[in-house]
């Protein structure tokens, strides 16, 4: 994939479930999130409620990159269809010049049969499997006018560049089948994906559900307490990096190593400043979606998908990112974590199947997975390990 990917800390990364339902569940039964969170595996041989956890995460996980393959493939779709189209009407166009030179040719075929001049060349050429073998006939040459030589011309170049165009179409109309077959496949696979996850939920008694719920609880406070501290980290590093700056200005120093130092201060300034403005805009459409449900393929705006949501955050800036996270992931400029800012793109797993809006200390805004809604929430809340990479778009 891509180039820029960064190593995967060693250890196994534990998934949550973060449907509001389950939420709800836990909010009200207090007594049940007293238990302990690491349930132990049922006495009959069925999963404990961790494994349950893993697996309806993993077929989310499954569904979320189904739907990115979806979303690649309605892309494409999109694009060659346009394509086919277009040289369809081409081909339409230049088989009309093509009648046209032929009923041309035609009347000279009719005058020279009408004045008993050239018929049975004539008749030859039209009845030709190619011009080219009646071109070979260099008597045929000599006798026609220069008006008829050119309606020849004009005849061979229209039929070879249409039947050229005709196979541009074919080629094309095999494409768009086998990219609408991709669709329909994946299609299939997120359906199968989210259908299996309800199937292995709808198992769960209340008390269950309950005792998932506070797994999950427990997982976004710790997720929360990495959050801040990233944010901690991030507000340290800018204090020293001021305390550099004031250190390395002095306020006596002069003349052109002043001038020049004052230019690039105001560039870089000005720069980021831009940067902040669009990101600004990114997050405030971001942050008025919240609450909107996740829905997979969709872009808006009653509801998204994970790059769905992203892309029309930036397009609300000016800015037009791809549709998928494996494009969006090469949209901008990779930056460390430890440098993200407000706005950045954060992408998740090795297989860069999830995005999200940076919204500073540690959080992110993103459209979670379905049966979620668009939230707020720590970019560790699947673990520090499945943080693929960030990238600053504009």
């Amino acid at each position: 994939m891509a180039s820029h990917r960064k190593s995967r800390p060693a250890g196994t990364r534990v998934a949550g479930v973060r449907t509001p339902a389950l939420a709800t569940a836990a909010l009200t039964s207090v007594a049940l999130l007293s238990q302990s969170a690491n349930a132990a595996p049922a006495a009959d041989g069925a999963p404990s409620l961790e494994e349950v956890e893993k697996k309806v995460d993993a077929l989310y996980r499954q569904a979320e990159s189904a739907t990115e393959k979806y979303n690649a493939a309605k892309e494409r779709t999109t694009k060659q269809r346009k394509r086919v189209d277009t040289l369809l009407d081409d081909v339409a166009r230049r088989t009309q010049k093509l009648n046209e030179a032929r009923e041309e040719l035609g009347s000279f075929a009719a005058a020279q049969y009408r004045t008993g001049a050239s018929a049975p060349d004539t008749a030859t050429f039209l009845l030709a499997d190619s011009p080219q073998d009646y071109f070979d006939q260099t008597q045929l040459m000599s006798r026609l006018t220069t008006r008829q030589k050119g309606a020849v011309d004009d005849y061979v170049t229209e039929q070879s560049e249409t039947m050229k165009k005709r196979r541009e179409a074919t080629q094309g109309l095999q494409s768009l089948t086998e990219t609408q077959s991709d669709l329909h496949a994946a299609k299939a696979t997120v359906q199968r994906k989210l259908s299996d996850a309800r199937a292995v939920l709808s198992k769960l008694n209340a008390e269950e559900r309950a005792r998932l719920a506070a797994i999950e609880k427990r997982k976004q406070e710790e997720a929360a307490a990495k959050a801040a501290e990233l944010a901690r980290q991030q507000e340290a590093a800018e204090k020293a990096a001021r305390r550099q700056a004031d250190t390395s200005s002095p306020s006596s120093s002069s003349g052109s190593s002043g001038s020049s130092g004052s230019a690039q201060s105001s560039g870089s300034s000005s720069s980021g400043g831009s940067y902040a403005t669009k990101a600004a805009k990114t997050l405030a459409f971001a942050r008025a979606q919240i609450g909107k449900p996740y829905v997979w393929g969709a872009t808006g705006p009653g509801s998204y998908d994970c790059s769905g949501l992203t892309q029309a955050a930036w397009k609300a800036a000016g800015v037009a990112l791809p549709r998928t996270t494996y494009d969006q992931v090469n949209a901008g400029t990779t930056v460390s974590l430890a440098d993200a800012q407000p706005g950045d793109l954060v992408f998740f797993y090795d297989d860069i199947t999830h995005v999200g809006v940076y919204a500073g200390n540690g959080m992110m805004i993103h459209a979670p997975k379905p049966g979620a809604y668009v939230r707020e929430e720590s970019i560790y809340y699947d673990g520090e390990s499945a943080i693929h990479s960030v990238v600053r778009p504009a």
